[in-house]
């Protein structure tokens, strides 16, 4: 088991490692020697003991936070980051591929756009699993262009409009 968490770990790390990586993030150009971390960094980041010397200087600052924020987690964040990393770990690579291009067009919008995506995120989690399914399956069975036109439409109205327009939605057709 303590296997099977320190293998999580250390995957949590590298994705984290990549990310800030490709972010070109790095924050020391010269690196650390094993010995420089501490004992609690040693013990996250063991799966790259052999090969920490080789890494380079932004990996391994970037493993060190990594590290750091997983000492920081509570055990449900742990759990839930394992979970993550199992999903993601579970998808094939054109999945995966596909997702980092999703989240690199996120990135490019502008601040107001990412935080009404963010809060249509919440609103949608917050919904019940009945009407999540529901949504999900009328969503399933739209055209591109009918997606397209209700993007359109939910991005001019406000959360109470679409909560407004959901809830029309549950509601069978007047005759």
């Amino acid at each position: 088991m303590k296997t099977f968490i320190a293998m999580i770990m250390a995957g949590l790390l590298l994705v984290a490692s990549q990310a800030v990586q490709a972010d070109g993030k790095a924050a020391n150009s010269h690196g650390r020697s094993w010995q420089q971390l501490s004992p609690d960094e040693q013990k996250a980041l063991a799966p790259f003991r052999d090969r920490w010397d080789q890494l380079p200087a932004e990996r391994q600052d970037a493993l060190a936070r990594g590290a750091d924020r997983w000492e920081s987690m509570t055990p449900e964040q742990r759990e839930q980051a394992k979970q993550r990393f199992q999903r993601w770990r579970d998808l094939s690579p054109e999945e995966r591929q596909r997702l980092r291009e999703r989240y690199q067009e996120f990135r490019q919008l502008p601040p107001e756009e990412q935080q009404r995506l963010r809060q249509s995120y919440q609103r949608f989690n917050e919904l019940p699993p009945d009407q999540k399914q529901q949504l999900r399956q009328q969503w399933k069975q739209m055209t591109p262009d009918q997606r397209d036109e209700a993007r359109k439409k939910s991005r001019k109205m406000t959360p109470e409009q679409r909560q407004q327009w959901m809830q029309q939605q549950d509601q069978p057709p007047e005759r």
